[in-house]
C-alpha cells in the first residue's frame, strides 16, 4: 500500500488557492495540493502548542522509538520515496538515494538526543541545590527550501520532536510532497501523535505569519540570504530565535602540488551535482597559474561529457533545474559573464529546463557569475599565483559556509584553511559535503553558525533553564 496518498496528504483542509505538483523534467501533473494562508499558520501553531505539552511529558524513550522507527521506515519506503525525490525536484536516483540515507541518519541522530544528560548541578554560595536544564522551547517552525527537500526539513524537525517540541513544517510548494508530506506520512506511520507535525506549503506571506507568531518562539530557516534577512528582521522584532543556514559562493583552491587526475572528478561534482542546486555547491574554482589552463581544459571536457535529461526516465549525471524562472537565472548569469569578458570553455546552454554543465575561465571580481551565487551547474575558473593570493581571493566574497583545498601537503591546506572564514572545511575534497553527526551552518552571509547536526541540536531546539532547591524557606533581612 502507497505510503503517499494524493486524498490524504493534508488531512486538514487549507484555505490557499489549490496548485499542481509539477514534474519539472516533463511539465507533467503529479498530483494537486493547497497552500496555506496566515489563518491556517496561526490555526497549526495553536494545535501544535497544545499538543506539544502532553508531548514533553512522554518518556524519553518513547519518544526516541518514534524516531527510531521513523529512520527504519525511509528504507522500508524508500522506492516509493525516491521516486517522488526524481520526479518532484528534479533529483537523479543517486542523489535521492542520499536524501533518504541522511533523512534516516538525522532520525537515528535524533533518537539519541531524546536520552542525553539535559543539564549540569552547579555549586553554589549558599546551601541548596543549584542546577541546569534543557527544556524544549514549545512550537519549532521550519522553513525548508526546494533543492534538498527531505534533507533539509528533517534535520531540523527530527531533532525538534526528538528533545520534546511539536513543529510547524512550511515547505517550498515545489516540493510539498518529498519535503513535507512524505515526512508527516513517515512519522504519523512511527507512532507520532496527532498535531505534533503540521505540514503547510506556502509563499512568503505563510513563512512571515509563522516567523511572526507568538505560539513559535524558535524558527528553523534555509533558504537564501535575502530572505533570511527578512526572517532574521521579522524574527528580531518578535524576540525570537532564528537559526538561519542561507546561500553560499564557496571556493575550491587547487593548489601547485595537486593530482589533476584526481581532482576533476571532484570538482565537476563540486559544481555539477544535483545541478549546482546545493548551497554547498563549489561556485569558485581558485586554480594555481601553473595548472590553471590544463584544469580549465579538463574540466570542461568532464562537463561536455555528463549527460542532462530526464532523471526518471534516463540514466543523466544531471536532471532539470526546478523550474524557467531559475533556468533564466543561471542563464542570465553566464551571458552576463560573457559579456563582461569570461570565456565559455563548456556548456552556456539549455533545453527546456536542462542547463548543461557550464565551464567559465578568464573571470576576475566582475564576473556575475563568480561574483554571486549562481544556484547553478556553473564552474568559473580563477587563476591565482601565489598561497597568499588564493587565501585573499578565497576570503573576498560576503559569503563563508564551506571551502574545499587540494593539496599532497595536509598541514599545508590546514594553515591555509585558518586564513579563511567559513563554517566548514574540507581538506583534499569538494565543498559539498553533509553527515547527521556533524554540526553545519556557515558566517557572514552564509548564515548565524553551526544550529544543525550532532549537540548543536540541543542548543538549537532547547531553552536552559536554571533551577534551585532548598530544605527550607529562604530568610532576608526584610
Amino acid at each position: 500500500m502507497p505510503l503517499l496518498d494524493p486524498r490524504t496528504w493534508q488531512p486538514r483542509p487549507l484555505a490557499g488557492d489549490e496548485y499542481a505538483v509539477i514534474e519539472p523534467a516533463t511539465g507533467d501533473t503529479l498530483g494537486h495540493a493547497r497552500l496555506a494562508t496566515a489563518d491556517d499558520i496561526a490555526s497549526a501553531a495553536e494545535a501544535a502548542l497544545v499538543a506539544q505539552h502532553e508531548w514533553a511529558r512522554v518518556p524519553h524513550f518513547v519518544r526516541a522509538g518514534v524516531l527510531r522507527r521513523a529512520g527504519d521506515l525511509f528504507t522500508v519506503h524508500a522506492d516509493e520515496l525516491r521516486e517522488w525525490l526524481v520526479r518532484e525536484s528534479g533529483s537523479i536516483p543517486g542523489k535521492a538515494d542520499f536524501e533518504l540515507h541522511v533523512a534516516a541518519q538525522e532520525c537515528y541522530e535524533a533518537a539519541g538526543l531524546a536520552s542525553r544528560p539535559t543539564g549540569h548541578v552547579l555549586p553554589s554560595e549558599v546551601p541548596r541545590l543549584s542546577y541546569t536544564r534543557r527544556v524544549p522551547v514549545g512550537v519549532v517552525g521550519v522553513i525548508a527550501p526546494f533543492n534538498a527537500p527531505l534533507i533539509l526539513a528533517i534535520r531540523s524537525v527530527a531533532p525538534a520532536l526528538a528533545l520534546g517540541n511539536a513543529v510547524v513544517l512550511k515547505p517550498d510548494p515545489r516540493t510539498a510532497v518529498c519535503g513535507g508530506f512524505s515526512l508527516a506520512a513517515v512519522l504519523a506511520e512511527a507512532g507520532l501523535p496527532e498535531d505534533l507535525l503540521h505540514v503547510l506549503p506556502g509563499g512568503p506571506a505563510a513563512g512571515q505569519a509563522l516567523v511572526a507568531d507568538p505560539r513559535v518562539p524558535v524558527i528553523s530557516f534555509t533558504g537564501s540570504t535575502a530572505a533570511g534577512r527578512a526572517v532574521g528582521e521579522t524574527a528580531g522584532r518578535h524576540l525570537k530565535r532564528a537559526h538561519l543556514e542561507l546561500g553560499g559562493n564557496s571556493a575550491l583552491i587547487v593548489l601547485d602540488d595537486a593530482d589533476l587526475d584526481a581532482v576533476i572528478g571532484t570538482a565537476a561534482w563540486g559544481s555539477f551535482f544535483h545541478q549546482g542546486q546545493i548551497c554547498m555547491t563549489t561556485g569558485r574554482h581558485l586554480v594555481h597559474e601553473s595548472l590553471y589552463e590544463e584544469y580549465v581544459e579538463r574540466l570542461a571536457a568532464r562537463a561536455d561529457s555528463l549527460a542532462v535529461g530526464d532523471p526518471h526516465r534516463d540514466r543523466v549525471h544531471l536532471g532539470p533545474v526546478i523550474d524557467r524562472e531559475q533556468l533564466a537565472k543561471v542563464h542570465g548569469l553566464v551571458e552576463s559573464s560573457r559579456a563582461e569578458g569570461a570565456r565559455l570553455a563548456a556548456g552556456g546552454s539549455y533545453e527546456h529546463l536542462f542547463y548543461r554543465p557550464t565551464v567559465l575561465a578568464g573571470v576576475d571580481d566582475h564576473t556575475p557569475a563568480y561574483a554571486e551565487e549562481v544556484f547553478g551547474p556553473v564552474a568559473p575558473v580563477r587563476s591565482f599565483k601565489s598561497v597568499e593570493e588564493a587565501a585573499d581571493l578565497a576570503a573576498r566574497t560576503p559569503y563563508g559556509l564551506a571551502l574545499g583545498i587540494v593539496t599532497r601537503d595536509a598541514a599545508r591546506a590546514l594553515e591555509l584553511a585558518e586564513r579563511i572564514p567559513t563554517g566548514i572545511v574540507h581538506i583534499n575534497d569538494q565543498t559539498v559535503n553533509d553527515e547527521a553527526v556533524a554540526p553545519f551552518g556557515g558566517v557572514a552571509a552564509s548564515g548565524t553558525g553551526a544550529r544543525f547536526g550532532g549537540e548543536a541540536n540541543l542548543e538549537a531546539f532547547t531553552d536552559l533553564r536554571w533551577t534551585t532547591v532548598r530544605a527550607d524557606v529562604a530568610t532576608y533581612p526584610f
